[in-house]
């Protein structure tokens, strides 16, 4: 995999008085082509399989109702599976679907050997259980990392799959060599999805791990004292441009999760972006931070199609 060099982090800061604001090398971690590297690579994997007669993996998405950010997610994972040569299914569920239902489509899925992965896309209606949904999946097509044994193992630091954005978050860090060892990581966001297993993933023992963490949440006092610690801080706690220059140590790693629609009338959508990071008064200060859109969101994707591929490798090794 082509690697790029990231601007060392022991940069020398220039203080501007009027802004008290510190101005360091900075290095956009661009999330287009660290998660092209990923799925090239993918794509490369799939040619040879198919080439020795062998099917290529297949990933099956369940979409209940029609969220418009659920829909443009989905179909991003459907382009994305078409463009390494992964076979995918898009099953579409009323809004209205009893859960009964939808847990007897998970289980034909977990009965077909044709499927690989199985992702049922999250939020679900309020009338269906989450919990229930997750556990319903297979824990062998557990694509998402969200079933209690996938979690297990990732606690305990065996092989098994790890949640996507958390993963695809790994992904970067390996790809712009971004060293880790000995850092203190704050993340900001305690959640199932993100905030947990990416405190665990950078406090564990490996290459782009070895970190101090201290996960920080809604009842943390004085969290700016603590953001201010981070050589590492990952924002995922869904408000936009929560984390101002303030809050920020002048050479850190910022690693942006959030992924909200703010409305805008001068956008031709009608809404924009906006990550939890305000990036423009942010950026200066960083030694490397994901920008929003074109960052994590990417490699969270990147995550997915590699835990599928896994997951198909695992049925015949």
């Amino acid at each position: 995999m082509e690697e790029k060099q990231l601007v060392s982090s022991f940069c020398l800061c220039a203080r501007i008085m009027p802004l008290n604001l510190y101005l360091c090398p900075m290095q956009i971690l661009d999330g287009k082509i660290a998660s092209q590297a990923v799925k090239e690579k993918l794509k490369s994997t799939v040619a040879h399989l198919v080439a020795e007669g062998k099917r290529p993996p297949h990933l099956a998405v369940i979409i209940v109702g029609n969220n418009g950010a659920s829909e443009t997610y989905v179909a991003s994972k459907v382009k994305n599976c078409a463009e390494i040569g992964f076979g995918s299914t898009l099953i579409r569920l009323d809004n209205d679907v009893p859960e009964s239902v939808l847990l007897q489509q998970i289980e034909t899925l977990n009965n077909d050997p044709a499927i690989d992965g199985i992702l049922v896309q999250l939020p679900l209606p309020k009338h269906i259980s989450e919990p229930k949904v997750i556990e319903t999946i297979s824990a062998d097509k557990d694509v998402d990392g969200f079933h209690p044994v996938s979690v297990g193992k990732l606690v305990q630091g065996l092989p098994t799959f790890v949640p996507a954005t958390p993963y695809g978050i790994m992904l970067m860090l390996e790809y712009y060599q971004i060293s880790t060892k000995g850092k203190h990581a704050v993340i900001i966001g305690r959640s199932n999805i993100v905030g947990r297993p990416m405190s665990i993933l950078l406090s564990s023992s490996h290459a782009y791990g070895n970190c101090t963490v201290t996960v920080c949440h809604s009842h943390t006092p004085n969290l700016k004292e603590f953001c201010l610690q981070a050589d590492i801080l990952v924002a995922a706690l869904g408000k936009p441009e929560f984390v101002t220059a303030d809050m920020v140590k002048p050479g850190a790693i910022v690693i942006d999760v959030g992924i909200t629609r703010v409305a805008d009338a001068t956008a031709a959508k009608g809404f924009k972006i906006k990550g939890d990071v305000a990036f423009e008064q942010v950026a200066p200060l960083t030694t490397a931070i994901t920008p929003v859109p074109g960052g994590v969101g990417l490699m969270t994707i990147a995550g997915l199609l590699q835990n599928t591929l896994q997951a198909y490798l695992n049925k015949f090794n």
